[in-house]
């Protein structure tokens, strides 16, 4: 049986696109194991699948000063180790890896068990995991064009982000029915990333009186801020986070308002969702959301509207030419030829261990 290890986390994001190769791969007859931190989110994630998951030790690699700067390459080093044993154990003939820290050890011990290694880079420019991992990937797979040229040009490959397949299967009726909404205004889905977004929450409850009497809201604001004031505000439906139905709600809504997180914008292009990206602020991160952002920008499959800039009146001015101009945001992410991002990467794992 051919066996592959998938590796990634530290965040949903370098889980959730390892989860939707899953199906694929075990239709192609593969055995899966997983490679994560001892208990980070991955391990929350992917043993619910029953994929054999190994803990291993992580320590972040950072760019500023900690006191933990001092004690975590240790971690590394016996992560190293520990993911060296695994690999003589487990024999796989190919791993795959979706970065985060726990997967530099696992990506460098495959690069010295000679097993080929294949990584995914979500955001426009490689993160520092990714950057350590590069010179010992076979291939590397990206999800914008202009990430491209900040990678080996003999290895790079773009490819999109693997989405989970039952996104694209949702239920209109079933989320018009869960939200409380009629069928006489479309609808916009506003979601704040899995922590919510006080910025993007505030920006459209300030809009809501505006927004309501052309639209119909449904907001995952985030845990622990539900606004309860508006609790019963007619075309207004809040949640805290929402897992099963989100296909049901892409499926009914007509525009979305999001952060600008890698995985989360290839999920819009690939239900090609008209969307207004409001990108984390470069104070708040290394800036690759706006990047990731301004590139969906150019490519024609979005309006963005930084942080910095969001007022009440900058949100409905975009909302309103949004979906004015949807029809032309739709047939811009129908050409994009990143729909089949699953069936390119699970034939780049086939390739490579011919």
């Amino acid at each position: 049986m051919k066996r592959i290890i998938l590796t990634g986390g530290g965040t949903a994001g370098h889980v959730t696109p390892n989860i939707a190769l899953i199906p694929r791969l075990k239709e192609m007859g593969y055995d899966i194991q997983y490679i994560g931190s001892y208990n980070g989110i991955e391990k929350d994630l992917i043993e619910p699948l029953h994929i054999p998951y190994h803990g291993i030790s992580s320590g972040k690699l950072r760019r500023y000063f900690s006191v933990q700067n001092f004690t975590d390459p240790f971690r590394v080093l016996k992560g190293l180790g520990e993911a060296r044993k695994l690999i003589r154990e487990l024999k796989p003939d190919v791993i795959f890896s979706k970065g985060g820290f726990v997967s530099v050890p696992v990506v460098l011990a495959g690069k010295r068990a000679k097993v080929p290694v294949i990584i995914h880079e979500s955001d426009m420019t490689p993160g520092l995991a990714n950057k350590i991992a590069l010179p010992s990937a076979t291939k590397v797979c990206c999800n914008f064009p202009e990430t491209l040229e900040h990678l080996p040009k003999e290895k790079a490959i773009l490819t999109g982000s693997p989405i989970r397949q039952e996104l694209l299967s949702g239920n209109k009726i079933a989320a018009m029915d869960l939200c409380g909404f009629s069928a006489d205004k479309p609808v916009i889905l506003v979601i704040g990333g899995s922590l919510g977004s006080v910025a993007v929450n505030n920006a459209v409850r300030s809009a809501l009186p505006e927004l309501l009497e052309h639209f119909q809201v449904v907001h995952l604001c985030g845990k622990g801020k539900l606004d309860e004031s508006l609790a019963d505000r007619k075309g207004y439906k809040q949640f805290e986070y929402i897992s099963n139905e989100l296909r049901d709600i892409f499926a009914l809504s007509d525009l979305v308002i999001s952060r600008a997180g890698a995985n989360a914008i290839c999920e819009l292009l690939a239900l090609r969702k008209p969307n207004l990206l409001i990108p984390l602020s470069a104070n708040a991160s290394r800036g690759d959301q706006i990047l990731n952002a301004r590139s969906f920008e150019r490519q024609g499959f979005s309006v963005v509207l930084e942080e910095e800039a969001v007022t009440k009146e900058s949100l409905l001015d975009a909302v309103n030419s949004l979906y004015q101009n949807r029809a032309a945001y739709m047939d811009a992410m129908r050409d994009s030829g990143q729909h089949d991002s699953i069936n390119t990467i699970v034939r780049l794992i086939e390739e490579s261990h011919v």
